[in-house]
């Protein structure tokens, strides 16, 4: 039996972990952004306490290994009545992880702002929230959507780490196919080949965001 013949067995089996992984990863995203923002408009407002918040969460998150994060959220956390699903907690600790990363682009976006467009927005009355919205915001995503995308394709990638807590997305599903007929090198080689395919057109994305903003 030749590879394409035992491919066209293992894909329809992987298929069902792919859509695993799409949903790992575009829930993780959600969450990464929303944290992440948190995180950076905390340190942007410059009060003592939110910035040593957002700083020191920054750093140690960073700091932690995201499958070590992966098993304390999943294997510790039930030890003080927090029970989660594998895939809850896969969503929750990447979606944390990432947030960190996530912080610091939007603080580059952010940081880059004119200050004296923020200083001119305060001198007519605006609030810290309408000069975040109306000011800060449309001109830090030009910034940020490069970085993002390939934050994007980083959690694409990093979601395979949630096999390790028995998630069946694309390589869970990968290693109990190579398990079960001993093919792992047919089975892994699609495995790479599905996880490149769902990479590249985000990959190219990106290029085409920085292309046009660098010349912006």
């Amino acid at each position: 039996m030749g590879f394409w013949e035992r491919a066209a067995d293992y894909v329809p089996l992987l298929l069902q972990g792919v859509w695993l992984t799409l949903i790992v990863t575009f829930l993780s995203v959600a969450l990464s952004t929303l944290l992440g923002f948190l995180w950076a408009v905390m340190a942007w407002t410059r009060h003592p306490v939110l910035v040593a918040i957002s700083r020191g969460f920054v750093t140690i998150i960073r700091g932690i290994p995201i499958i070590v994060q992966l098993f304390y959220i999943y294997f510790v956390m039930p030890e003080i009545g927090i029970n989660l699903t594998a895939m809850q907690a896969g969503i929750i600790g990447l979606g944390i992880a990432y947030s960190a990363y996530q912080a610091e682009n939007f603080r580059a976006g952010i940081e880059a702002i004119d200050k004296g467009q923020i200083e001119a927005a305060h001198s007519i009355g605006m609030t810290d929230q309408l000069v975040m919205r109306r000011v800060i915001l449309p001109q830090a995503i030009r910034i940020v959507l490069p970085p993002f995308g390939n934050t994007i394709i980083m959690i694409l990638k990093d979601s395979s780490l949630v096999s390790t807590i028995t998630v069946a997305e694309l390589t869970r599903q990968g290693q109990l196919i190579a398990a079960s007929t001993f093919d792992n090198m047919t089975v892994f080689t699609l495995v790479a080949l599905i996880y490149l395919a769902l990479s590249l057109p985000l990959t190219f994305l990106t290029r085409h965001l920085e292309k046009r903003y660098s010349q912006a």
